[in-house]
């Protein structure tokens, strides 16, 4: 593993270990270069996920993007960070199960607003506001409007 910061090409490994969901395995590595620090995580792929967009351009999935969406959704809320990579291993997960090469960006949306209704209602409208396109106040207020309609009737 090259070291990202001297570009060393060898690192060693100090400690593995499982993450917490057991998804992965969490590296620490130490470059004899320039005796930097570092973690890596190792996960298996099943299959290369290919996101078709709406306007017909197709792109690699990518988990690393779609882990960064939800933490800005949940930037600055009291969320776990092992809750967030859950939720996106939980994604993850899904869109593999489905079975198909590619798969519809609102698949993956519609995943992520799921997964953020029942982790954060802030973190749900944050994610909802950007997916859904929110150009003014009066867009957030029936949003909202919508999940206390919801809350109250005991829906989903």
């Amino acid at each position: 593993m090259r070291c990202p910061f001297c570009g060393g090409e060898d690192s060693q490994v100090k400690d593995s270990r499982p993450t917490e969901d057991g998804s992965a395995i969490r590296r620490r590595r130490q470059c004899p270069a320039c005796g930097a620090r570092f973690t890596t995580f190792e996960r298996v792929q099943l299959r290369e996920l290919v996101i078709l967009k709406k306007s017909g351009d197709k792109e690699v999935f990518e988990r690393d993007k779609l882990a960064r969406s939800i933490e800005i959704a949940c930037r600055k809320r009291p969320i776990a960070p092992e809750r967030i990579e859950r939720l996106v291993s939980g994604i993850v997960r899904q869109m593999e199960a489905i079975g198909e090469a590619e798969i519809e960006a609102e698949v993956i949306g519609q995943a992520v607003m799921e997964g953020l209704k029942s982790l954060d209602a802030v973190a749900y409208v944050r994610f909802a506001s950007v997916y859904r396109d929110f150009r003014e106040a009066k867009d957030f207020e029936e949003f909202i409007g919508a999940i206390e309609t919801v809350a109250r009737t005991g829906a989903k």
